[in-house]
Parts: structure tokens; C-alpha cells; sequence
């Protein structure tokens, strides 16, 4: 069996991702095929761009009922895109659907927010920020509340059962998860992979995690 696969459907820096993971001691293997994905003991859902492009790039390589059957029974982590992909519904090109994994909706920061400095908020959100952990978590662990983490996006989820929540941050007036938690299911809006060594220690407990809390 294979230890940690990453999902190639063609979006995101897949390679950054795959080194992180090796860095920390997995046997990764990058793959688009799903019965490697089906065969995986952990599996890494990355991704970069629009949500609408990635659902159907799943659909078109036969991907999403093994990324969604993954999500369901394996130690499983989102990252960026592979977090908002989980989620039933975004805000983006009007309005596209989602895994429909996570019950809940993807919204668009409103750009150009007077902030209280005089700046005005710039839509990417981009660079480091801090997250408030909402709960204790395996995969957190040697991680403190308050780490700073590096962020890429313009959607933040908003998933319906606040129980989900595992972290949050904020953007201007905007407080927004950017975690998600539940049972062998874990997703960050946050780059583990470009966030030096709190992002390394996350990627570490990933691997050694057994999918339960």
C-alpha cells in the first residue's frame, strides 16, 4: 500500500506539496489515477485556482468519487483549493457546486475595505496571518494557537456546523475559517507547504496520524 498520494488533477503546485511531505518522512507518490488514490493509506488534496475548473478537471480524469470515498475513510487532507472544493456550493462565475463533502458555501472577500490604518483591503489575500485554533486536534499538535501561517486566496469557506470549524483567521473586518476538522477528514485554507516549520510540524503529525480525533 501506498503511503501518502497526492492528487493530480492539473491545478496547483503539486511538487512543492510532494517535497514538504518528503521532507517530514513520507513515501509520497503524485497521481492521477484513482485506483492509486483507492490503494493510498493517507491521501493530500492541494490545489490552486478556480473551483469550477477543478471540479471538472476531477470529473473528466474519473477522480471524484475517489477523492470523495478518500475524504470518507483515509486520513485525508485539503489544501487551498482542496479545502474550498469540499464544500456544496461557491460564490465564483456566479455560482458554481462543489464535492458537496462539507454542507456550507464559499464566498469571495469584498476587495477594497477602508482598514483602520488607512489602507484599503487588497483581495488576493496574500502572505502570512495568524489562526486562532478553535479546538485541540492530533494533527496540531506542537503547533500553538496563534501560529502564523502563509495564505494564497480569494474565497474563504463558510461551512454550515460551526463544530467543524478547527481554525480561523482574519482579513480586514472579515474573520473566516480556514480550517475545517472532522473524524479522518482535516482541510487548511493555509499553505502547510510554504509556511516553514509550523507548516512542516502539520505535515509531520499528518503522516503519523491514524485519521482519528
Amino acid at each position: 500500500m501506498n503511503d501518502t498520494v497526492v492528487i493530480d488533477f492539473g491545478m496547483g503546485n503539486l511538487r512543492s506539496v510532494a517535497k514538504a511531505l518528503e521532507h517530514v518522512g513520507a513515501r509520497v507518490r503524485v497521481s492521477g489515477d484513482p485506483a492509486v488514490i483507492r490503494s493510498a493509506a493517507r491521501v493530500v488534496f492541494p490545489g490552486q485556482g478556480a473551483i469550477g475548473s477543478c471540479v471538472a478537471r476531477l470529473a473528466g480524469h474519473g477522480l471524484a468519487e475517489a477523492v470523495r470515498e478518500a475524504a470518507l475513510t483515509k486520513p485525508f487532507l485539503g489544501i487551498c483549493l482542496g479545502l474550498q472544493a469540499l464544500l456544496e456550493f461557491s460564490e465564483e462565475d456566479g455560482g458554481v457546486p462543489g464535492l458537496g463533502l462539507v454542507a456550507g458555501r464559499v464566498r469571495r472577500f469584498v476587495d477594497g475595505e477602508l482598514l483602520p490604518g488607512g489602507e484599503r483591503r487588497k483581495v488576493p489575500h496574500m502572505g502570512w496571518n495568524q489562526v486562532g485554533f478553535a479546538k485541540s486536534h492530533p494533527v496540531l499538535a506542537g503547533v500553538p494557537d496563534g501560529t502564523w501561517f502563509y495564505f494564497v486566496h480569494s474565497y474563504y469557506v463558510c461551512p454550515t456546523d460551526d463544530g467543524l470549524v478547527l481554525g480561523r483567521s482574519q482579513h480586514g473586518s472579515t474573520a473566516f475559517t480556514c480550517a475545517l476538522a472532522r473524524g479522518n477528514l482535516l482541510a487548511t485554507q493555509f499553505h502547510p507547504e510554504k509556511s516553514h516549520h509550523a507548516g512542516l510540524r502539520l505535515l509531520a503529525n499528518f503522516v503519523s496520524w491514524d485519521g482519528k480525533t
